[in-house]
């Protein structure tokens, strides 16, 4: 016996998080009666369960690396018709993204079935590593790195300590080229952290998260997470970051 949220998140239909909304909303019915508490327990292999009246399907669990480019959505869909990142992905499993990169923000970005998976990376107290690079307007000076470097103060809270480094400079176009490295994983955090201490940000690319990395691939291209490297980020997870 599982609880019902967690054989939904298994399932890929949604994160644990957001399958719990599910129920507490009665869009979840096991053997045609609603259930709108949680806590309730189910047999996967023997219950009829139904999200919107649609039963859910027991899948494997996938796991996918994407090279997001700029001007695509972290979504499985979208209202307006514009590109969303499971449109690289054809595959029949119902994949959502891991957490999300802004519409003009490219790079690494992961998608999968796995609810579990994908709350054990997104939770707060939990703490995978992802290194930006973002080309700057002005060149920041040691002071306003070394804000960066601490915490700076945004309308959500500070942020917490990141480590950064200043890449390059074009004093000609005044721009400055600027590789931050951070564990959390707010709204627009990047571009925000670099308004705070007075740059804005022109482009912004996640090159790393955690051991993963983009090496080899262009925007748009995909590939499976071999299991040694899902089974890596499961622990990493819950360690503290160097």
């Amino acid at each position: 016996m599982e609880r019902l949220q967690k054989v939904i998140a298994h399932a890929g239909i949604a994160s644990r998080r957001k399958a719990e909304e599910l129920i507490l909303q009665g869009r979840v019915t096991v053997n045609g009666k609603p259930v709108t508490e949680l806590g309730v327990k189910v047999q996967a292999n023997r219950d009829k369960i139904e999200v919107d009246g649609v039963p859910i399907d027991k899948e494997e669990p996938v796991y996918f690396l994407l090279y997001k480019p700029s001007g695509v959505i972290s979504s499985v869909s979208d209202d307006r018709d514009r590109t969303v990142v499971t449109d690289f992905l054809h595959v029949e499993q119902r994949v959502f993204p891991v957490g999300r990169l802004d519409y003009e923000t490219s790079g690494l970005i992961l998608l999968t079935n796995d609810g579990d998976f994908a709350n054990l990376l997104m939770h707060p107290r939990h703490t995978i590593n992802k290194v930006y690079v973002a080309k700057i307007e002005g060149i920041p000076s040691k002071e306003a790195l070394k804000q960066l470097e601490r915490g700076v103060m945004l309308e959500d809270g500070k942020t917490a300590p990141a480590q950064v480094k200043l890449m390059t400079v074009d004093k000609k176009k005044n721009t400055a080229i600027v590789r931050l490295s951070i564990h959390e994983g707010r709204n627009r955090q990047v571009r925000r952290m670099f308004e705070a201490v007075g740059h804005q940000v022109r482009k912004l690319k996640r090159e790393e998260y955690s051991f993963l990395t983009l090496k080899g691939m262009n925007p748009g291209d995909v590939r499976p997470l071999k299991p040694i490297e899902v089974k890596h980020l499961r622990e990493l997870a819950v360690t503290k970051p160097s």
